[in-house]
């Protein structure tokens, strides 16, 4: 059965990420003080509340989903899922005037179809409502509304509440995203991964749509990337209390830097991409903190102090001339030489070959999946001068 009091009991929480991503999501949650109960390559698991699960939401980078977990039972035919389902009390937590979708994970001998999964879920949600209050709730594909997730391995079947809704990666603010942009839970990953503070420069040529400098100025912020967003799962629920999310929404904004202490700089060669990051960073609210140029990438102006220097060249799947490419990697090589000394070079690419072009040895390597690319970021000391031992 549901918890007696969805605002105050606790359940498992399944956090979910891009692949690769869970090391990232796992150091974020253990950053607000929840413990940690399992981690695997697509997500990591914790137990909270539905206030929890608002914290969650708007403070996590690199997540994809915070599911609420409200059933774990064995089903092993679609009917034994509807009775289980049906037996909720769904009128205790799903609105009559919210729109109600389901999605899944169904692997199971009785089910060929993972859209009749779909169905018997929501038609016994729906035909519970319909019961105990005479009313039914609309229901579609969008997930602006009420989300119910359905996992079902075998004969075990766990049911959530999807409080994100749609995919947390979407903040809301890249309305112009360009060719071939780099997901925004993506980009926050990779500089995390680059253990940049937001103290010292932050320089990215070749910046195309600009995700990776909007990360990194709301991390120099302090800003949680969910408070730019405008709608969750968890609002579409009955125990949703609006005055408890402002309360934690106005914290989490009274924390927030209102100035960075170093340069974040994004140029590109094309005039129009930097159009596209300069509008990006305005909904985002961060356009102030970027200074944005048109410029190829090793005329970039590179401020004096410390700091990192990280580009996302082509890899010659989606975008690049292939036969140009070894050139403009010889010409990263060349740039980060002799124009970012004293800095730390990063290099994300998913071409492993075209890397080796640039002509530097790479003190740490570190994995990711950008799509259905596995892709490197390359870490390049770029040491002033000759480095000596001793």
């Amino acid at each position: 059965m549901l918890p007696r009091d969805f605002a105050r009991d606790t359940s498992d929480i399944l956090v979910t990420c891009p692949k690769g991503l869970s090391d990232s999501v796992r150091s974020e949650i253990a950053e607000l003080g929840m413990a940690i109960s399992g981690q695997f390559y697509t997500g990591v698991r914790t137990r909270g509340t539905l206030h929890d699960c608002i914290i969650l939401n708007l403070s996590l980078s690199t997540a994809h989903h915070v599911l609420y977990q409200v059933l774990a039972q064995t089903c092993a035919t679609p009917d034994e899922l509807y009775t289980a389902v049906s037996s909720l009390d769904w009128e205790r937590l799903i609105p009559l005037d919210t729109t109600l979708t389901v999605t899944s994970t169904v692997k199971t001998a009785s089910i060929t179809d993972t859209r009749y999964a779909n169905l018997r879920c929501k038609d016994a949600i729906v035909d519970r409502l319909v019961s105990k209050t005479g009313k039914r709730c609309d229901s579609g594909p969008h997930r602006d509304g009420a989300v119910v997730h359905l996992y079902w391995q075998d004969e075990l079947c766990i049911l959530y509440i999807d409080t994100s809704g749609e995919a947390l990666s979407r903040r809301g603010y890249r309305l112009y995203p360009g060719g071939a942009p780099m997901q925004e839970s993506l980009a926050a990953g990779v500089i995390r991964a680059t253990r940049w503070t937001g103290r010292t420069h932050f320089v990215n040529p070749m910046c195309g749509s600009g995700t990776l400098a909007v990360e990194a100025a709301l991390m120099a912020l302090g800003r949680k990337p969910g408070t730019i967003r405008a709608n969750f799962g968890f609002m579409h629920l009955i125990p949703f209390d609006r005055n408890d999310f402002s309360k934690v929404l106005a914290r989490f904004r009274s924390l927030e830097k209102t100035a960075l202490g170093a340069e974040i700089i994004a140029t590109d060669i094309d005039a129009s991409a930097i159009a596209n990051a300069t509008k990006n960073a305005t909904a985002a609210g961060v356009d102030s903190c970027v200074r944005f140029e048109t410029c190829d990438f090793d005329a970039t102006p590179i401020p004096s102090g410390p700091g990192i220097v990280i580009m996302n060249p082509e890899y010659g799947y989606r975008l690049g001339d292939v036969a140009q490419l070894p050139i403009l990697y010889k010409g990263i090589g060349d740039f980060l030489k002799q124009r970012c000394s004293g800095y730390t070079g990063y290099v994300f690419s998913g071409n492993f070959d075209l890397v080796k072009k640039i002509g530097l040895k790479a003190g740490r390597k570190t994995a990711f999946l950008n799509g259905t690319i596995e892709c490197r970021l390359y870490e390049y000391e770029l040491y002033s001068g000759t480095k000596t031992s001793g």
